[in-house]
């Protein structure tokens, strides 16, 4: 590395923490700048070579530098139109919208585009109480939703959530914490039944009886990949069927493919919800979010609404590209693939590793949880060491949990199986490398 690449990079450190939030966390004890991206790989500000097993928090869902999404983005901007708004017609919105209403499985499914999945859930929180006439709502504990004030207000993660006070009355289910003591050594189907009479319970005590909605994620995404057993969500539905109350699945990071056994993480549990939220892989780095819901609930709002830059133009042919690129190329099959290596390949070492409490996911979305080996607690020490260890040989990954000790995963959908040994390679070498320092 040389001093003016030094100099530089401790320079925009400096101004970073300057102008930016304290807040807004960096990863890494030594933050990197990512300067180029080719395929599944990204190269930092000082040359350095990685695989991306994060890829913008699940956001570069094929990759970098992907022919098919440049040139529909060029096209697009050769046209000198980047943005016009929802006033006018836009051809790119619509065709995307049809796809994902085919897609989505929703009876009469209609879509409204937004910039980002806060803002997606947000959406889907006001069709909800809207169409229910209440401000009650369940979600789930552990969850996160997003950073804006409905949005905190469903999150079940302290360290997510900044204030008491929200537009909603919430009220928060079991589902994704098997770790609980209480529910120790219990089956998936006792779990379920055990969670299915919370609810009942919650219903009965806790609300007024006109619940708008339970919001879910299929798979936790900042609560660390975990998740429901499968089928506790359509028990969940049997029960809120009964009373009126709808269901949102929040599918920000688990739709497209990426669980490999659907192609929207709600198919595990084998049922439709009312609502679906997207984001992030949608357009492979390009702002778009959107809610897909049955007709009647999205035409119901009275008030005349719009989102500025949803179905923005350049985002829509980035979306279409992308959409179309994981269709043609049976990227569910792909991620089932690739996921059933790397998962089995860290289960299988996991036994070599006290460090190691739990090793979790589907297809290309998985986690290893990190525990300290003397007393089983949550250790983010552990969890920080990890990544700090795969960065240094070379991968990328991040982090989550409710307790900061889980290093998760969601590489790109188009992960080759050389680059799955690979990244499965640089795993069990920096568990090693982390299990010997805190045993020795």
């Amino acid at each position: 590395m040389s001093e003016n690449v030094t100099s530089g990079h401790a320079d925009l450190l400096r101004r970073h923490r300057a102008v930016m939030p304290s807040w807004m966390a960096l990863n890494y004890a030594d933050p990197i700048e990512i300067a180029g991206g080719k395929g599944n790989r990204v190269t930092d500000a000082e040359g350095r070579g990685y695989l991306d097993f994060f890829t913008g928090i699940l956001t570069n869902m094929i990759g970098y530098d992907v022919p098919e999404v440049r040139e529909a983005v060029e096209r697009q901007i050769a046209t000198g139109v980047v943005h016009t708004s929802t006033a006018y017609l836009l051809r790119g919105q619509v065709e995307l919208a049809e796809k994902i209403a085919r897609l989505s499985g929703i009876p009469d499914a209609k879509v409204f585009f937004t910039n980002s999945g806060t803002e997606a859930n947000e959406t889907a929180l006001l069709l909800a109480t809207y169409a229910r006439r209440t401000d009650q709502v369940l979600a789930m504990r552990q969850s996160y939703h997003g950073r804006s004030f409905g949005a905190v207000g469903v999150t079940g993660n302290r360290a997510w959530t900044n204030i008491s006070y929200s537009p909603l009355n919430v009220h928060f289910l079991h589902g994704a914490d098997r770790s609980l003591p209480q529910f120790a050594g219990m089956t998936d189907g006792a779990y379920i039944d055990a969670c299915v009479q919370d609810l009942r319970h919650v219903l009965a005590t806790a609300t007024g009886g006109d619940v708008a909605a339970l919001i879910a994620e299929p798979i936790q995404g900042v609560g660390g990949f975990t998740m429901a057993p499968d089928g506790l969500f359509a028990a969940y539905k049997r029960v809120l069927d009964e009373h009126g109350i709808l269901f949102i699945s929040d599918e920000v990071q688990t739709g497209w493919g990426r669980t490999g056994q659907g192609f929207w993480g709600i198919d595990n549990h084998g049922v439709t919800p009312d609502m679906m939220t997207f984001a992030k892989g949608l357009g492979n780095g390009y702002a778009v979010g959107g809610v897909v819901a049955r007709g009647e609930l999205m035409d119901a709002l009275h008030a005349v609404g719009l989102s500025t830059f949803g179905g923005n133009p350049v985002s829509m042919a980035a979306a279409n590209a992308t959409l179309d690129y994981v269709l043609d190329h049976d990227l569910q099959a792909n991620a089932a693939r690739q996921g059933a290596t790397i998962i089995g390949g860290l289960e299988r070492a996991a036994g070599r590793f006290p460090v190691v409490k739990q090793v979790r996911g589907k297809g290309l979305m998985f986690a290893v949880e990190l525990a300290d080996p003397a007393t089983g607690e949550p250790s983010p020490p552990l969890a920080a060491a990890l990544m700090e260890a795969a960065r240094e040989r070379g991968l990328l990954v991040g982090k989550g949990g409710l307790y900061g000790n889980v290093v998760r995963m969601a590489p790109p959908l188009t992960l080759t199986d050389d680059e799955a040994a690979e990244g499965l390679g640089i795993l069990i070498a920096s568990l090693e490398t982390v299990n010997e320092a805190a045993t020795s």
